[in-house]
């Protein structure tokens, strides 16, 4: 399907072997156009990988679970109640899985082992460059989120320590948000994110996996015995209406959104069949799907309409199980910034070499420049809107809109352009249905997008 093959040596961009799948899944196309060898090509070649199954299995669930459950409770809140906060998770799984399916179908099919590959060799140019622009633009958000998760925690710890409600008037300064997060930014992440590789942050990656299933275990807990202090709002039982239920697909988009580090998944495996993927991709989601469940539902029903965009807030600051949560939160969000920044950098860094025409293979001192100051950028550039923009809500919304993207949007039109490739004169049923579902799919990845864009434009707008 594919003529010429982008950025086939994973190696070229200085990622170690050992740096986790979540560090190679957005490894940006250099502007390398050789062919690929048909050694790397066979899957039975000596490019085959080594991982397992059930390997496969816990790496989509990483790359899956993060720091978005704290906005489930709110998602089922904003979705109506529970009916509807579970029925849309189900019925959106559904697509979630098939997009996961049809980018392992297009990845074997076209012989590419990143998302953006297979959208550049399966779609064309124009559209793989807009796949490279929006993966940037999400992984530039994503950070902004993560240095407002970071602020929130902070206020709740620092009111403990400091034994003041926190936003009390008269603090110190030093206790002052701006400064917090600043400091923390300044002190760890900016040091994480310079470096050309990032395996060193395999260890603390996986104590942030840990992490996460404790903050849900917390949830669940807190909801099964609950202290006295804690007063739940109101238990909405059905949506004020069916637009209300949509405005929770952004927050269910950012917290499954693992398409773009599926397709390295997928070519690491043993045997990469897209049947076997189908039931790694499908148990994947299933946990997925238990964890954002019991924290979205035990959370929204411990507070009710009144919960917090970020759950944790909800949760009284001298709570010490779950101070350790916010601990947690703090730790994941410290190691998996310098992640997408560096996932960021990589299409940045892509799209300018392509650009200008420039190979990889240049000077170092050039690139180790060039790198800093990307890195520098970003990095400020984050900062300054994370510290002037303190709602999580609003970025997880337009965050999530981005992710709707990876998730239906360039999926489907994968499908749709593979399938009218194919050369067959007579079109059997089942091609139609497929180009069809690809034509469902980018409507509706379409719709997610846009409405959210417009709810950030316009509500803010008249707001």
């Amino acid at each position: 399907m594919a003529e010429v093959s982008i950025n086939s040596d994973l190696g070229e961009w200085g990622s170690s072997s050992d740096s986790g799948e979540r560090a190679r899944l957005l490894q940006s196309p250099c502007v390398d156009t050789a062919p690929k060898s048909e050694g790397e090509a066979s899957p039975e070649g000596p490019g085959r990988g080594t991982t397992s199954t059930i390997g496969a299995i816990f790496i989509v669930v990483n790359a899956c679970l993060g720091a978005g459950l704290l906005n489930f409770p709110a998602a089922f809140s904003t979705a109506g109640g529970l009916a509807a906060g579970v029925t849309l998770q189900v019925g959106m799984l559904v697509f979630i899985i098939s997009g996961l399916v049809i980018l392992a179908y297009c990845s074997q099919a076209s012989n590419e082992r990143t998302y953006q590959e297979v959208v550049w060799a399966v779609c064309g140019k124009l559209t793989g460059v807009l796949c490279e622009v929006t993966i940037a633009i999400y992984t530039f958000g994503t950070c902004i989120a993560f240095l407002i998760i970071i602020g929130d925690q902070q206020d709740k710890i620092i009111a403990v320590m400091a034994k003041e409600p926190e936003g009390a008037g008269g603090s110190p300064w030093y206790t002052d948000r701006k400064f917090t997060i600043s400091l923390t930014a300044f002190l760890f992440i900016l040091p994480l994110s310079i470096p050309r590789e990032i395996g060193f942050q395999k260890y603390a990656s996986f104590l942030s996996v840990v992490g996460t299933w404790y903050v849900t275990a917390i949830i669940i807990i807190k909801y099964i015995w609950p202290d006295k202090e804690m007063t739940p709002g109101d238990i909405l039982t059905r949506p004020a209406s069916w637009v209300t239920v949509f405005n929770a697909m952004p927050t269910i988009c950012f917290g499954f959104q693992c398409h773009v580090s599926s397709v390295p998944v997928f070519n690491s495996m043993r045997r990469p069949k897209v049947k076997t993927w189908g039931g790694v991709v499908t148990a994947a989601m299933i946990i997925a799907l238990a964890v954002y469940m019991g924290t979205g539902i035990c959370g929204f029903l411990t507070f009710g309409a009144a919960v917090d965009p970020d759950v944790l807030l909800s949760y009284p600051s001298e709570d010490m199980a779950v101070a350790v949560a916010r601990a947690f939160i703090i730790l994941s969000v410290l190691t998996s910034y310098p992640i997408l920044h560096f996932c960021g950098r990589a299409v940045v860094e892509g799209l300018w070499l392509r650009y200008q025409g420039m190979p990889v293979e240049e000077d170092v001192g050039r690139e180790r420049r060039r790198r800093v100051l990307q890195t520098l950028v970003w990095f400020l550039l984050t900062l300054l809107l994370a510290l002037f923009i303190p709602d999580i809500g609003k970025v997880i919304s337009v965050i999530g809109g981005l992710a709707a993207c990876f998730i239906f949007v360039f999926p489907g039109l994968c499908l749709i352009q593979a399938k009218l490739s194919e050369m067959e004169e007579v079109k059997p049923a089942s091609w139609w249905a497929l180009v069809s579902y690809g034509v469902l799919l980018v409507t509706l990845g379409a719709f997610i997008f846009g409405q959210t864009t417009a709810n950030a434009i316009f509500v803010d707008l008249l707001a």
